[in-house]
């Protein structure tokens, strides 16, 4: 087994632990399980991750990097701002409908860390990290199309993601494709509503 710095190792076994848990759902994937996923021996694993915790964590941020670097190069500035905001609902729209597995899982990982005494923090970093990553989208679109918000960029942040947690779950369960489509052009001119021109 070739060495490799402990950074690319765990971002390996993050990977790993993804593509096991998107299989085999997140009570039934065990550390076991995850090293053979990344081809490495068990103490490599304890070597990168001290706990389930740090490992849970690790996976969460990498399921919101995957969608996070697609919408950021979608949401550079198009010809008028609808489209630019578009572009970023379409683009994180393409990345659920690309991978909706890694998508169920995010879920999946929010109910185990709510249901496990002492992993509850797992699933508030969970949806903090999701309004810390649409406040920095949101300053990133303000900043380069040089905007005024009508509402603090925390608000609509949170706003945002719950929006989009709420229709991604519902386009999972129920499968319309096309309704979730309507429905970010109806959220895409609500945010507009929220630039003061």
């Amino acid at each position: 087994m070739a060495r490799m710095p402990s950074a690319e190792r765990r971002r390996q076994l993050t990977e790993a632990a993804i593509r096991a848990m998107t299989r085999d759902g997140v009570t039934r994937t065990t550390t076991r399980s995850i090293a053979a996923e990344a081809g490495v021996s068990l103490s490599v694993f304890h070597y990168c991750f001290d706990s389930k915790q740090a490992l849970l964590e690790s996976v969460i941020e990498a399921i919101t990097a995957h969608y996070i670097s697609v919408v950021r190069e979608a949401i550079r500035p198009k010809p008028t701002l609808r489209e630019t905001v578009r572009a970023g609902f379409e683009a994180y729209w393409d990345h659920v409908s690309a991978q909706p597995g890694e998508h169920m899982l995010t879920y999946e990982l929010t109910q185990y860390a709510l249901r496990r005494p002492g992993f509850e923090h797992l699933a508030r970093r969970q949806y903090e990290l999701y309004g810390e990553t649409y406040a920095e989208l949101l300053r990133q679109l303000r900043d380069t199309m040089d905007l005024k918000l009508t509402v603090p960029v925390p608000v609509l942040a949170r706003y945002l993601a719950a929006m989009t947690d709420g229709l991604t779950l519902n386009v999972l369960v129920l499968g319309d494709r096309e309704a979730a489509s309507d429905l970010l052009d109806l959220v895409t001119e609500h945010v507009l509503a929220l630039v003061d021109a």
